[in-house]
């Protein structure tokens, strides 16, 4: 099944990409599940931007109704807040969009050892939404993380694998450019003294199919993630023809 476009009409006026995002973070995170080696799995989550909300007049307004200390079970009781307190400061940041695949060692109690990212639309819109997309990228690969992105985005100029390598290094070589639609796999390893990340970039074409990538369990232990077959897979289930 050649890559779509999923942003732009027709087919962006047929099905949201909220939709197709979900259904396929989900096809990947199955397909993960019926290869990854015993103990390893793979969970999808799915949300967009921050997960805490509050509104701003309940600031101050319940504090009779909390309670100084909650029971703990058997233990002794936890403290609460008797009042809600202002912050000293609040700042405007943009968090990022996940559609996520995080695969996990359950050896020792389940560790995330890799994860695959969808960008979405928000992701590239702005510069804190790529800033913010880029340090969570880089965060997973300076704690020992693989990670792989794929960019299928039309609607957006940005190139967030290029913002990921400025992140992690200050001379991060030749940049992609901002239109190029792609898939990168990131393998995080240690050789001697150095501290390295390998990278494997898969150029996308719209028309074209698209190709196997390695998702690194390990240093030296890799999984390959069909996303022609997984992107069909959700194709077909979405009715998308």
């Amino acid at each position: 099944m050649p890559l779509r476009d999923h942003f732009r009409p027709p087919l962006s006026e047929q099905r949201p990409w909220e939709s197709f995002h979900s259904g396929w973070i989900n096809s990947i995170a199955d397909a993960l599940n019926e290869a990854l080696p015993e103990g390893y799995f793979a969970d999808a989550e799915v949300h967009a931007g921050a997960t805490a909300e509050i509104d701003v007049a309940t600031f101050g307004e319940d504090a009779d109704t909390i309670p100084s200390a909650a029971p703990s079970g058997n233990g002794p009781p936890v403290a609460v807040l008797s009042e809600v307190v202002a912050p000293a400061l609040s700042i405007d940041v943009a968090f990022a969009d996940d559609f996520e695949v995080k695969v996990y060692r359950e050896l020792g109690g389940a560790r995330l050892v890799a994860a695959l990212e969808l960008i979405s639309p928000r992701n590239k819109d702005r510069a804190e939404a790529r800033s913010a997309f880029a340090t969570k990228c880089a965060s997973y690969l300076y704690n020992g993380v693989a990670v792989i992105i794929v960019d299928i985005v039309t609607a957006r100029k940005a190139n967030l694998h290029d913002e990921i390598m400025a992140t992690l290094s200050p001379s991060p070589g030749e940049q992609a450019g901002d239109d190029r639609l792609y898939a990168v796999a990131y393998r995080p390893i240690r050789r001697g003294s150095r501290s390295q990340v390998d990278v494997w970039p898969y150029g996308l074409t719209l028309g074209q199919p698209l190709p196997r990538v390695p998702l690194w369990l390990s240093a030296v232990r890799a999984i390959s993630v069909d996303l022609e077959a997984t992107y069909m897979h959700t194709i077909q289930r979405r009715r998308l023809g």
